[in-house]
Formats: C-alpha cells, sequence, structure tokens
C-alpha cells in the first residue's frame, strides 16, 4: 500500500490531476475486483460447505433406505410363505377336504399376524426439514423420493387394512372359542404335554372347530388374494429404493 501512496502524493506535488484522476479510478477498479473476488471464493466455500452438509444427508438416506431394501427381502419372504399356505387351505376349502389337512389350516393361522413394513424415514425427514432440501428441488431424486414415501404411504395403508379385519375377526373369535387346548398346543413343550390327560385328538377336534369358523375362513381367503397385492407393493418399492440409491451415488462421488 506504500507504493500506491507514494504514486498519489507524486502526482499531487507535481500538481497532475489528469493523471492523478485516472489513477484514482484504477485504484477503485482494483478494489472493487478485489472484493468481488474475495466475495467469489467466500461464495465457493460456502457452496462447498452446503454441498458436504446435503451429501451428509443424502448419505444418511441412502443408509436409511438399504436398510429398508433388507426389511423389504424379509417382509415379501414371510408374507409370500403365509400366502402360498393360504391359498392350499382356500383350494382344500373348495375341494371340501378340511378333514385331510388340519395341519394345513392350523398353519394358515400366521394369516392373523400382525405384520407391517416399518422403513426407517429419519434421514427424508431430517432433509426435508434443513434449509439444504431445495438443492435437490425438481431433480431426478427429488421425484424419485417423492414417489418412493408416496408408495410407503400406500403400502402401510394396505398392511393396515388387511391388519385391522383380522384383528377384528380375531377378535370375535375369542368371544366364541374357548383357545386354551389350542394355545397349550402351540406353546407348551411336547413332552409336557404328554404327561396331561387331555389326548392328542381333543387338541384337534379343538383346532377342527376353531378353523371351520367363517371369520377363520374369511381371514384365510382374504390373505390369500391380498398378500399378493402387497407383496407387489413391495417389489414397486424395493425397485425405487434400488433407483434412490443409484441417484444418491451419482451425486456424492460427483
Amino acid at each position: 500500500m506504500k507504493i500506491f501512496r507514494k504514486i498519489r502524493q507524486k502526482f499531487l506535488s507535481e500538481n497532475n490531476f489528469s493523471k492523478y484522476f485516472i489513477y484514482a479510478i484504477g485504484e477503485i477498479v482494483l478494489v472493487v475486483i478485489g472484493i468481488l473476488i474475495a466475495l467469489q471464493i467466500n461464495n465457493w466455500n460456502q457452496a462447498k460447505k452446503d454441498n458436504n452438509a446435503l451429501k451428509e444427508y443424502l448419505v444418511k438416506i441412502k443408509s436409511h433406505t438399504i436398510e429398508d431394501l433388507y426389511k423389504l427381502d424379509s417382509i415379501t419372504r414371510g408374507r409370500t410363505q403365509i400366502a402360498e399356505l393360504c391359498k392350499k387351505t382356500r383350494t382344500s376349502i373348495l375341494d371340501k377336504t378340511e378333514d385331510e389337512n388340519l395341519i394345513l389350516f392350523m398353519s394358515s393361522g400366521f394369516a392373523f399376524a400382525d405384520i407391517n413394513f416399518k422403513p426407517n424415514t429419519g434421514g427424508y425427514e431430517a432433509l426435508k426439514n434443513s434449509s439444504y432440501f431445495g438443492k435437490i428441488n425438481n431433480t431426478p431424486l427429488d421425484s424419485l423420493l417423492t414417489r418412493y414415501h408416496s408408495l410407503i404411504e400406500e403400502i402401510a395403508a394396505s398392511e393396515k387394512s388387511y391388519n385391522d379385519y383380522a384383528k377384528s375377526q380375531q377378535a370375535y373369535l375369542s368371544t366364541q372359542f374357548d383357545r386354551s387346548l389350542m394355545l397349550a398346543y402351540a406353546f407348551v413343550p411336547p413332552d409336557s404335554l404328554k404327561l396331561r390327560a387331555t389326548t392328542q385328538a381333543e387338541y384337534f377336534e379343538d383346532f377342527a372347530a376353531y378353523t371351520s369358523a367363517v371369520p377363520y375362513r374369511n381371514v384365510i381367503s382374504l390373505a390369500a388374494w391380498q398378500f399378493d397385492t402387497m407383496i407387489a407393493l413391495y417389489g414397486q418399492l424395493k425397485d425405487l429404493g434400488v433407483n434412490v440409491i443409484e441417484e444418491i451415488d451419482a451425486i456424492t462421488n460427483d
């Protein structure tokens, strides 16, 4: 800065105001350029910080989506196995071969299980509530995440509809049947059961009465077709999840 001061003093001492004026303008231009460069560097640093923060959110969403995919695989296997049992049971009902397939009817009782897909939406909700959500607005990732979480809501509604119906039918059955023998047969160790006065035939007789009840068969019949719908939704969500992960990788590895 001393050299600039000496130049100014020289022009002033020589009364060379025209050169001084030109120099002053040039000095102002240099100052403005310096300020602009500083602002650009600051903006670049801030953009870099924002991008790093966004990537942290996206990495968390990716981690949660991977968790969801594992859960989807597990719940799909479970529902598929139960659906197959219920389809066989439905066929047995139509063929009137219930007496020959009591074990199948008993196994189909898994259709009453309260099964729910529980996704981890924490990362996505955190991003939505942050100041960085706008950075992915109207991007392919934004569209994928919107569709992904809309499908999660559709799955939750389908599961709730089925589970609520199964619970209502089970509640009614509980008022019509004494299930003590069935529960004992299901949970008491076989060696212990052999010591009891109740014969195996009596346990099976209890099961036969329970599984022949209309509410029981209603749930089995519903599971036989509605589980296929749920499984299809799980498959769609899994495909979307894979696409979300790929899009996040493209952004975070950029």
